[in-house]
């Protein structure tokens, strides 16, 4: 696989100080597909020439053929007009072609450099972004980005057509040559200004669909739980305001679009006329003739086509531009951890070492945990345990303190590598949309032709998968829906662990692995843990008295106070706190 084919690989904005501001974004959109933007404005050009070389050759066919009567010169002019309207035809066939090819190319780059950045190691996007969010950032926005090639090779093409007009009235007419030369800047200018409260507005409708999107999707996953507690109607009052006020500002974004157009239509309408006006003028003044008369009242009818197409770009350009700023938020988020540069150790033994770790309300003054160990810990505070695991998956670095692993501060190595080295999961880690094999086997491991081998069935009958596959109608095949929600909790909850053990990695980290499951269950998975994960690191953050007692060691992680550790029955009997907390 190539890089540009990895998301991230070519585009990480932290190692190649990527797209983090509009412009960039915007440049990098062109300049990525110059060749299909450099080809498809060529031949734009040719197309909008050719359009405006049409009433010129009609002109020159009534001076020099109609006025004549000549049959033959007649003939020839059409020919002419015919090998006119052949090549514009096949330019703005080619010419669309490019610069579509050119906007969705562009597009989809956008989007794989918004995903590389969102699954970097080193995080952070997430922070001030719901997931929908960010799916219409890279969708909506991508594409009205993309589109900007499209609007560059128009926007060639219009200046090409405002040139050639000028030419040909400037062969018939100074005045009439200059009067396009010199009044089409001002409308550009004006046109630009025209383009501000546009592009104000779409940024504004842009944030409010994505904020409505990202609520939406919130809201369908946890349809649920909302049923559960009854709290349908809030959350439906809730997004009906949201998606009213995304509405609004919808309607506000279109009315300037309305505006924006309607003004433009008037100053080129006005120009148009100028230009119409002069050319009748200096036709009965007897300054040119009667053939270029109807080539000037032709390319005056024509300007309406270039003027508004450059309206159209300045839209375009004008939208863009807001989605660029919100694309180029994204890529200049601030990391959750430093990325560090150092690879672990190798091969990985697996021990890790707390000293003076403090982290919200995570705290561990010093904590050793040897190569191999399964290690038990229980904090009363589930907040403090879900820091730990965090801390433990590079997800965040502690405030202060150093965590190790065999002897190097995770705050040095390669997020990436550590959660190779480390693997989490958590109590409320997803499944994915697919079958109940793709999910088990996704993080790798042993699977034998995606079949089973005698590994893979250690783990499968350790966390009692195999007989959820049992009672599934297709097996370890079945499907199962996005997020598991065909499944029970405690289904999902032994995938989950299946999925963690079959990777095998040298550390592994469970967070409350079965409290949705049964207690015979829970019972079976505690007898079989230690087997499948024999010679490696593993902790068990958890308050289960079941995977408790298959410990070599448990610790007490009880807010300002020293870790505690023993065994889990010495201090069931000893530790009043530790008692009350897995015993509650």
């Amino acid at each position: 696989m190539s890089p540009i084919d990895t998301p991230g690989a070519a585009t990480d904005p932290v190692a190649t100080g990527g797209p983090t501001t509009g412009r960039k974004v915007l440049r990098r959109a062109v300049t990525g597909q110059g060749r299909d933007v450099a080809l498809g404005s060529l031949l734009a050009t040719g197309h909008q020439a050719g359009e405006a070389l049409v009433p010129v050759v009609i002109g020159l066919v009534v001076d020099r053929a109609v006025a004549t009567g000549s049959a033959t010169a007649l003939t020839q002019w059409l020919v002419v007009l015919a090998l006119v309207f052949a090549g514009l035809s096949t330019s703005f066939r080619f010419a669309a072609r490019f610069g579509e090819r050119a906007a969705e190319r562009a597009a989809h780059q956008i989007r794989r450099e918004l995903t590389g950045r969102v699954i970097a190691p080193y995080g952070g996007v997430e922070r001030g972004h719901l997931p929908g969010a960010l799916v219409s950032i890279a969708t909506s926005d991508a594409s009205r980005v993309g589109a900007v090639n499209m609007a560059v090779t128009a926007g060639f093409a219009a200046l090409a057509a405002l040139v050639t007009t000028a030419v040909a009235l400037l062969h018939a007419s100074v005045p009439l040559g200059l009067l396009i030369l010199l009044g089409a800047p001002p409308v550009l200018w004006i046109a630009h200004l025209v383009g501000g409260p546009l592009q104000r507005r779409s940024a504004a409708e842009q944030e409010n669909v994505a904020y409505a999107s990202g609520v939406a999707a919130d809201l369908v996953a946890g349809l649920r739980v909302l049923k559960g507690i009854g709290a349908e109607r809030a959350a439906w009052a809730r997004y009906r305001l949201i998606n009213r006020r995304s509405l609004d500002a919808t309607l506000r974004a279109a009315n300037a679009q309305a505006w924006h157009d309607g003004a433009l239509i008037v100053i080129t309408g006005v120009f148009i006329t100028a230009v119409a006006l002069l050319g009748a003028r200096l036709a009965i003044q007897g300054e040119i003739s009667i053939g270029e008369l109807i080539a000037a009242v032709g390319l005056a009818l024509f300007l309406l086509n270039p003027l508004s197409l450059l309206s159209w770009v300045n839209a375009e350009f004008a939208q863009a531009r807001a989605s660029a700023d919100r694309i180029a938020a994204v890529h200049a988020a601030a990391p959750a951890v430093r990325p560090g540069g150092l690879a672990p150790v190798s091969p990985v033994r697996g021990e890790l070492r707390f000293e003076q770790v403090t982290d919200g309300p995570l705290r561990i003054t010093e904590l050793r945990v040897p190569a191999g160990e399964l290690l038990g810990v229980v904090a009363p505070d589930p907040a403090a345990a879900a820091t730990l695991v965090r801390c433990l998956a590079r997800e965040a670095d502690p405030e202060a303190g150093t965590i190790t692993l065999d002897g190097i501060p995770l705050a040095d190595l390669d997020p990436a590598l550590v959660r190779a080295a480390i693997l989490t999961a958590s109590h409320d880690a997803v499944l994915f949309e697919g079958s109940l094999l793709d999910n088990v086997a996704s993080a790798g491991g042993n699977v034998a032709s995606a079949g089973g081998g005698a590994r893979f069935d250690a783990v499968l009958a350790a966390t009692t998968v195999d007989q959820v596959a049992a009672v599934l109608p297709d097996g370890m095949r079945t499907p199962v829906a996005e997020r598991g929600r065909s499944l029970s909790g405690g289904q999902r909850q032994r995938i989950v662990l299946a999925r963690a053990l079959n990777a095998e990695p040298p550390v592994l980290v469970v967070h409350e692995p079965t409290t949705a499951v049964d207690t015979a269950t829970e019972a079976r998975i505690a007898s079989r843990l230690r087997q499948v994960r024999d010679g490696r690191t593993t902790v068990l953050v958890t308050s289960s008295p079941a995977l408790l007692a298959v410990t070599d060691r448990v610790v007490l992680l009880d807010g300002d106070q020293d870790p505690v550790t023993g065994q889990h029955h010495d201090l069931v009997r000893t530790h009043e706190r530790y008692r009350a907390t897995v015993l509650a």
